[in-house]
């Protein structure tokens, strides 16, 4: 009974096993009238048994033998190039998909960063239109309802800032202007809609820089201050209202004060 070895992924058969096919196929050969390309140099002699090396079947078996080492060589360099192929290809992947989570992770950064900025620039926007601000540099020269045979009502419906002429004037807070012109014994003056619905009126200005339905900030030039209507010299004369209209007025000092304003 013949043993034989299974051989394994590019396991070429043993010596033993590679001669015995190659003698099986010189044989063959040799039936089919083939044998002329393994011709001995001889014929043995009757009764005696031709060495190998007479027959040919060496050289045969030797030529099997170099056809199959190249042919292991050839399919093991092949399987090493597969190999390294597809180890350049899946580090290849790897590398790309590394790459995309970075672009990722660096965009949706961005996009934090991006949120941030715009969530601080909005607080800060809606500080500055809630901050409040003197409309002018000057200190306080008349309080309110001082009394006095100047004002009609008998009383200051305001306070008066020390203001020479020129001195620019600003809205105390956001809002939108409802009267910019002539008022009467106020002279040039600009009234504004505050943001919480109250009103406040600058007076005696020299000029006026805005006009009816116009949107202000806290400190937004309006005017410049003067010596119009019923004055005795150039100051700004301020109001808080509680309306557009003359009579409304409240404490201005009050108003300012409960602005975050000290006077």
């Amino acid at each position: 009974m013949a043993f034989t070895r299974a051989t394994g992924k590019h396991r070429r058969p043993s010596r033993m096993a590679r001669s015995g096919a190659n003698i099986a196929g010189i044989a063959t050969l040799a039936t089919a009238g083939a044998v002329a390309s393994v011709a001995t140099p001889a014929l043995a002699a009757p009764g005696e048994t031709p060495a190998p090396e007479e027959t040919g079947l060496r050289q045969a078996i030797v030529a099997g033998d170099s056809l199959a080492d190249t042919i292991d060589a050839q399919a093991k360099a092949q399987q090493e190039a597969a190999d390294a192929a597809a180890a350049k290809a899946k580090a290849e992947a790897e590398a790309k998909k590394r790459a995309a989570e970075a672009r990722r992770e660096a965009a949706a950064k961005a996009e934090k960063a991006r949120e941030a900025k715009e969530r601080a620039a909005r607080e800060a926007e809606r500080k500055r239109l809630n901050t409040f601000v003197l409309p002018v540099e000057g200190g306080v020269s008349t309080g309110y309802q001082a009394s006095g045979g100047a004002w009609s009502s008998g009383s200051h419906t305001g306070i008066d800032f020390h203001a020479s002429t020129g001195t620019s004037v600003h809205a105390v807070g956001a809002g939108e202007v409802v009267e910019a012109g002539w008022g009467g014994a106020y002279g040039n003056n600009v009234v504004i809609k505050m943001k919480d619905g109250t009103y406040t009126q600058y007076g005696h200005l020299s000029s006026v820089g805005v006009s009816v339905g116009e949107t202000v900030t806290p400190g937004k030039q309006i005017g410049l201050s003067g010596n119009t209507g019923n004055t005795t010299g150039p100051h700004l004369h301020f109001e808080a209202r509680t309306s557009p209209d003359y009579g409304s007025d409240m404490d201005p000092i009050a108003y300012l004060r409960s602005h975050g304003l000290s006077l």
